[in-house]
C-alpha cells in the first residue's frame, strides 16, 4: 500500500517538477504568488491521481491482487488513497483562499496574470471552477463520515454511491483549469491518463458494472444457527462460478437494499456449485442474521476474491496458523481441502483463540477436520481459563511463516512480542476492513 501510495506521489510530483523547471517565471512575479500558483497547481494534480487511483481500485481488479496482496489489501490502499486525495483538496483549497491573506501582506503587485480565454470555454472554465468547489465540499464531507467509524453503515453506503459523480466533476475542473502548458509537457500526458483511468472507473460504478463479470446466482439450501452470534449459510450456485481456493472470499448479496458484504467463503470447492460461509453477528445487518435468511432464498456471490491461500505457503518455512475467533474460518476450508490428501499435509501448529471452548460451535467441526490431519498440531487457547495467546508461547524464528486472520489487537499484540524478542517472522494477514 504504502509502495504504491509513495511511488503515485513521487511520479505525479516529478512530472510537476519538470513543467516548474523549463517554464520561465512572469516577469515580476513576487516569489510568493508564484509560491501560491505552483502549490495549488501540485496539490490539485496530487489530488486528482488519489482520486483517480481510488475510481480504479473500487472497479476491484483482480489484476492487481498479486502485486498489492490481494483485495482486501487493495481496499485498504483504496481508503488511504481517498484520505490523501481528501487532505490535498484541503490544501488546494486553503491555497485558493490564501490569496486575500497574500494581498493585505504585499499588496496585488507581482500577482501571477490569469490566462484569458473567450467564449465558450471562458464560460466552460468557469463553471469548472463552481463544480471543482462544490465537489470538494461534498467530498471532504463523505470523508468525514467515512472515518466516523460510528456512522450506520447502511446511509454511509447509500452516500458513498455519490463519489463516482463527485469525481466526475473533479476531473472536469482539472482538465479546464489546469495550465494550457501543461498539455505539452509530460504532466500533462500523466494528467490525461489520470482522467482516463479515473473517469473509467466512475463510469463502471455508475452502471452498476464492478465485477459483474464475476457474479454468479443461485439459492440458499440451507441455514443454521451455530450459536448466538454466528450464522451458517450454505449456497448453491449457478455455472457462472468459477470455483474457488481454500482461504478466499466473496462478495455476497442477500438483499438488495443491504447491498453486498465480503464473507470469508468456509469450504472448500467440492466442484458442485456449492459453498458455505460462517458469519458472526459483527453489526446491524449480521446480528440475527441466520432468523432473517432461508432456505430457497435468491442470493447473488461475486468473487472469488483474496490471498490468503493455501497453496502459497512456503514449505521450506515453519508453519504457525493463528486463528481468532470467526477468523477461523478461511483455516476451516484449508483443513476441508486436505481431507483427502492428509499424508501430503504440511506440518503446522494451528492455534485457535477462543472466549469459551465449551460454548464455541465452531470447535467440535476443528477437532474432527484436525483428527484426520497428523501433520496440523491444534492447540485451542480458552480465555475463559486465562489461556491468553502469547507471541513468546510460539517459539518463532525469523523463518518462521504465520498465517494470522483474526482480531486487530491480538495481531498488534502478537507482533509486539515479536519486536520485543527481536524476531521479524514473514506474517501473511487479512486486511478486513472495506470502510
Amino acid at each position: 500500500m504504502k509502495t504504491i501510495l509513495a511511488s503515485l506521489l513521487a511520479v505525479v510530483t516529478l512530472a510537476w517538477g519538470w513543467d516548474v523547471l523549463g517554464s520561465a517565471a512572469p516577469a515580476g512575479a513576487h516569489p510568493l504568488w508564484l509560491l501560491r500558483l505552483e502549490l495549488m497547481n501540485w496539490s490539485g494534480l496530487v489530488c486528482i491521481a488519489m482520486m483517480s487511483l481510488v475510481m480504479l481500485l473500487a472497479t476491484r481488479p483482480v489484476w492487481l491482487e498479486a502485486p498489492l496482496g490481494g483485495m482486501d489489501r487493495i481496499y485498504r490502499t483504496h481508503k488511504w488513497a481517498g484520505i490523501l486525495a481528501g487532505s490535498l483538496a484541503l490544501l488546494h483549497w486553503l491555497a485558493e483562499m490564501s490569496g486575500d491573506i497574500i494581498k493585505a501582506t504585499i499588496g496585488r503587485e507581482g500577482r501571477v496574470p490569469k490566462e484569458v480565454f473567450a467564449g465558450f470555454l471562458e464560460v466552460l472554465r468557469e463553471l469548472a471552477g463552481d463544480m471543482g468547489e462544490w465537489a470538494l465540499y461534498a467530498m471532504l464531507a463523505l470523508l468525514l463520515i467515512t472515518l466516523w467509524k460510528k456512522f450506520p453503515y447502511r446511509p454511509w453506503r447509500f452516500l458513498h454511491r455519490a463519489m463516482p459523480v463527485l469525481y466526475l466533476m473533479l476531473a472536469f475542473h482539472a482538465a479546464l483549469l489546469a495550465p494550457s502548458d501543461y498539455w505539452a509537457q509530460p504532466v500533462g500526458v500523466l494528467l490525461a491518463l489520470m482522467l482516463t483511468v479515473g473517469v473509467y472507473g466512475a463510469v463502471e460504478s455508475l452502471r452498476n458494472g464492478i465485477g459483474k463479470a464475476r457474479e454468479a446466482s443461485g439459492s440458499i439450501i440451507a441455514v443454521e444457527r451455530l450459536a448466538q452470534d454466528i450464522s451458517s449459510v450454505v449456497c448453491r450456485l449457478d455455472l457462472a462460478w468459477r470455483g474457488h481456493r481454500p482461504g478466499q472470499f466473496a462478495f455476497v448479496t442477500f438483499d438488495d437494499k443491504e447491498g453486498a458484504h465480503p464473507f470469508t467463503i468456509a469450504s472448500a470447492d467440492r466442484g458442485d456449485q456449492t459453498i458455505s460461509f460462517q458469519i458472526k453477528g459483527l453489526g446491524d445487518y449480521t446480528r440475527g442474521l441466520a432468523e432473517r435468511l432461508q432456505a430457497g432464498q435468491k442470493v447473488r456471490v461475486q468473487g472469488p476474491y483474496g490471498r490468503f491461500d493455501i497453496s502459497r505457503c512456503n514449505p521450506k518455512a515453519k508453519q504457525i496458523w493463528i486463528a481468532g475467533g470467526i477468523g477461523v474460518t478461511p483455516f476451516l476450508a484449508w483443513l476441508e481441502s486436505l481431507q483427502a490428501r492428509p499424508s501430503l499435509v504440511p506440518a503446522a501448529d494451528l492455534h485457535y483463540c477462543t472466549r469459551d471452548q465449551a460454548s464455541d460451535a465452531l470447535v467440535p467441526r476443528l477437532l474432527a477436520l484436525c483428527a484426520v490431519l497428523p501433520g496440523i498440531r491444534l492447540h485451542i487457547h480458552n480465555a475463559q481459563q486465562g489461556a491468553i495467546l502469547k507471541a513468546q508461547a510460539l517459539k518463532v524464528c525469523n523463518k518462521t511463516e504465520i498465517w494470522y486472520c483474526g482480531p486487530t489487537g491480538l495481531a498488534d499484540m502478537l507482533r509486539a512480542g515479536f519486536r520485543s524478542m527481536g524476531f521479524r517472522p514473514n506474517i501473511h494477514q487479512e486486511a478486513f476492513e472495506m470502510r
